[in-house]
């Protein structure tokens, strides 16, 4: 009898001792994952605020831990992967593409002045044109032709909040002018060209400047796509300014103005649109299974 009430008096004892450090042990681990200096803080807080129902700003966020983002459809029948995040993905889409072609000024591209011929290939496009025993050709690709404009953004912010206008996007690509006598050699002297930023808009009544650049000069061998690196190439960084002029009369000459150039950026701007839309749609029948 005295060693069973030995017994019970020390299991309720072993029973106390680790319900006593239990609960010293919980509020340490606690502390440790909402302390905002631990590492685990943010992915923790960021957690909570996923799992709760008005911590997205907008509404197809996907909440954690939802059972149909852990439990995929595949009612379409194509066996691929489909989430409810997919699903806000593409009404996402379809939403923004509306909205782009609310402000598509036209459907139809601009046409160039002065009997440039037009081939486009994706983002790839030519321009080309013959003048007197010679062909020019114009290339450029409308991919990363948007300059950033985060120096800007603050000003912006501020106009809009002033009932200004949002300033319209424009590509500017580098541009490629190969010109070809067809009677001599099967050589071309090629020109890099690109639309410095200062340089793009102009003033009324201020003196026109060139609204694009010559960066290399270079003769490459007639239709070669490639940039051969063992031709001389000339820079123009430190070029003389009367051999500059020459060449940019040189391109004048041959319908490279800045006529040409204005409307070199109206095409591509317009295209980089059309492009856009394009890649929406696509990702769109690609995110829906269509």
């Amino acid at each position: 009898m005295l060693k069973s009430l030995c017994r019970a008096v020390g299991t309720a004892v072993r029973i106390s001792t680790i319900t006593t450090s239990t609960s010293r042990a919980l509020p340490l681990s606690t502390t440790t994952l909402c302390t905002p200096s631990s590492a685990t803080s943010r992915p923790f807080t960021r957690s909570l605020w996923m799992m709760n129902n008005k911590g997205a700003s907008s509404g197809y966020r996907p909440k954690l831990f939802s059972s149909r983002v852990l439990s995929p459809s595949v009612s379409c029948g194509c066996g691929a992967l489909h989430t409810e995040g997919d699903k806000a993905f593409g009404d996402f889409l379809s939403d923004e593409i509306k909205e782009e072609r609310k402000i598509q000024k036209s459907k139809t591209l601009p046409k160039m002045s002065g009997g440039w011929e037009l081939e486009s290939n994706g983002a790839e496009v030519k321009l080309s044109r013959s003048v007197s025993g010679e062909k020019i050709i114009v290339t450029f690709n409308v991919n990363n032709s948007i300059p950033p404009n985060f120096e800007e953004e603050a000003e912006t912010g501020q106009q809009q909040q002033k009932g200004e206008e949002e300033q319209d996007i424009v590509s500017t690509p580098n541009f490629v002018v190969e010109v070809t006598k067809q009677e001599a050699a099967k050589t071309s002297l090629v020109f890099d060209c690109h639309f410095p930023e200062d340089e793009i808009a102009h003033g009324e009544g201020e003196e026109e400047s060139d609204i694009f650049a010559i960066r290399e000069v270079s003769f490459q061998p007639e239709g070669d796509a490639d940039w051969k690196e063992t031709s001389y190439t000339l820079s123009t960084d430190s070029l003389d300014w009367a051999l500059y002029d020459h060449l940019m009369d040189f391109l004048a000459d041959r319908g490279v103005d800045n006529t040409f150039a204005d409307e070199l950026m109206e095409l591509s701007t317009a295209m980089e649109h059309q492009e856009y839309i394009k890649f929406l749609e696509d990702l769109g029948s690609f995110v829906k299974c269509k």
